[in-house]
């Protein structure tokens, strides 16, 4: 059976508000000492699958600098403190594409890389939304809306163009289940 690790000791590398690091002192169930296991502290995450009454897929396009890309990815974001996930969900999927409306799930719960990282992905699929808004960007944010067809992004999927790995995930799960 495998057991749980005991931490001896957390200490803080670094707190910054997109950047939060500490190194833990653990001991194993076989009591072997691992002095420096490291752990990014991150705020849960959103992304959304939105598709809109003709069923197109509401995609965005922008660049992404520690890969040093433009890609193309689903609208995705924080979730803040004091929303549930949908709520965030809801809320990024209009701030980035003027989007919004519809019917929504939530379709699956991941996380990025449990064995450094402490944060979980909710994963919602909108079905029937419209543009309602202009968008409303961040200072730091330059998003470009897309417009693209089931067979599109299958392809882009198929083709290994969809980088984002939190973001292929609910991808494919959404065209097995909707073959």
């Amino acid at each position: 059976m495998i057991k749980k690790w005991t931490t001896l000791e957390s200490r803080y590398i670094i707190q910054r508000p997109w950047l939060t690091a500490r190194v833990d002192r653990v001991q194993l169930p076989s009591g072997v000492i691992h002095p420096e296991h490291y752990v990014l502290e991150y705020p849960d995450w959103v992304n959304v699958i939105a598709i809109t009454r003709d069923d197109q897929f509401v995609m965005i396009r922008q660049y992404r600098h520690a890969m040093d890309q433009v890609l193309i990815e689903l609208c995705a974001g924080v979730s803040e403190a004091g929303e549930t996930p949908e709520q965030s969900a809801r809320r990024e999927l209009l701030e980035e594409t003027g989007y919004g409306g519809g019917t929504w799930q939530e379709i699956l719960t991941i996380g990025q890389n449990p064995s450094i990282c402490d944060n979980i992905t909710h994963c919602f699929l909108a079905q029937g939304v419209e543009r309602i808004a202009d968008q409303a960007l961040e200072p730091t944010e330059d998003i470009e809306v897309l417009l693209m067809s089931r067979k599109q992004v299958h392809n882009m999927l198929r083709d290994n163009q969809m980088l984002q790995a939190l973001m292929a995930a609910p991808l494919w799960r959404y065209f097995a289940e909707h073959p």
